[in-house]
């Protein structure tokens, strides 16, 4: 079901519980501001999740309160984990839904990353 960014971080969604180590994850990538581990329901042949360490429900959220060294932090380690998986070439997409009308569904920030074979048109017209 799709959450309203506008409310109090749940410290009690899935991706705090995988960043507090109750529930396990795939990891690929992890440092002082950052986790990267393979999505459970994968919808491309590689699908890979960021993270940020800290408390931040969405993009806007994120945005707005993050420091600058973990802005920065984070958007390195989405680029560090594309290049290191080989995304680079032939390509790859980002995604970070916020808020219902995106369907964000975990009230954790979240980027994903969609590689391995031809992902079409950005949205359906």
């Amino acid at each position: 079901m799709p959450i309203d960014p506008t409310k109090p971080y749940d410290d009690q969604n899935i991706f705090a519980k995988i960043l507090r180590g109750e529930i396990p994850a795939k990891t690929v990538y992890e440092d002082d501001h950052a986790l990267a581990f393979h999505d459970i329901a994968p919808q491309a042949p590689h699908h890979i999740l960021v993270i940020p360490k800290g408390a931040y429900v969405s993009w806007d959220d994120f945005s707005a309160r993050a420091s600058d060294a973990e802005i920065a932090g984070f958007i390195r380690a989405v680029g560090k984990v594309a290049r290191e998986a080989r995304f680079v070439e032939p390509g790859y997409r980002l995604l970070a839904n916020t808020g219902v009308h995106a369907g964000q569904e975990v009230p954790h920030l979240h980027v994903h990353i969609f590689a391995g074979q031809p992902l079409g048109p950005m949205l359906a017209r």
